[in-house]
């Protein structure tokens, strides 16, 4: 589904990102941890055209995303809080989103439904703006917006700070159902080695723009990963 070819991507001459070939399977969820600096949010920023490499390329089911538009019809994505219209109330700003996948009605009151949950009766009918809530409240309709569309590939930067407990065990149980239940490709990122772990079926170290280990989870890929971090 994602191929990655010689991607690297320079500021000032200084290489943050160096990937000479990764190739992310259809319906693998894929999780990426590495200290601050790593280049975790630079890559997954070119995956999704935010930004444009210095050299190589991302392809995502076949075709280069570089300057073409027919992976966001199944792409859905999530990096911070300023990709959000703070000054929409949630119901606006996810309706507006809806309207970009022709979902609405019916159809719509479903997904809330499916979400009721994960949104705790803190996001909907609060008449707030997206500004005024919580950090933890922002992210939830930031996720909820890249769940519509039911997409094929998923991008969470950073899904788990700010959710309280409950929430972070809400989400994981949405990601892990969405896995279970129909082929998406997940791109994860966490600095929390735990919550990474029980996500993804695979999980790759970033250290300052180089894929330093690939590994394949199982019930021994949290203390190697510990390890690493703490050597």
């Amino acid at each position: 589904m994602i191929r990655v070819e010689n991607l690297t991507k320079q500021y000032s001459g200084r290489t943050v990102l160096n990937i000479p070939a990764l190739e992310i399977p259809g319906g693998q969820t894929f999780g990426l941890v590495g200290n601050n600096g790593a280049g975790k949010t630079t890559f997954f920023s070119l995956v999704l055209d935010l930004i444009r490499p210095t050299t190589g390329s991302v392809a995502s089911n076949g075709q280069q995303v570089e300057g073409s538009e027919h992976w966001k019809e199944y792409t859905g994505s999530y990096l911070d809080d300023r990709n959000l219209i703070s000054f929409l109330t949630p119901e606006e700003y996810l309706e507006f989103v809806a309207s970009l996948h022709g979902l609405n009605g019916r159809k719509l009151e479903d997904f809330y439904d499916g979400l009721g949950q994960f949104f705790n009766g803190e996001v909907l009918g609060m008449r707030k703006y997206v500004r005024d809530l919580s950090r933890g409240n922002q992210k939830k309709v930031g996720i909820a917006a890249s769940l519509m569309g039911e997409p094929s590939v998923l991008v969470l930067d950073e899904p788990f700070p700010h959710l309280d407990p409950s929430s972070v065990i809400r989400l994981k149980r949405i990601l892990q159902d969405l896995h279970r239940i129909r082929t998406v490709t997940m791109l994860i990122s966490s600095h929390d080695l735990s919550h990474i772990t029980e996500v993804c079926e695979r999980i790759v170290v970033l250290e300052k723009g180089d894929f330093v280990q690939d590994i394949k989870t199982d019930d021994r890929t949290l203390e190697t990963l510990r390890s690493y971090f703490s050597a």
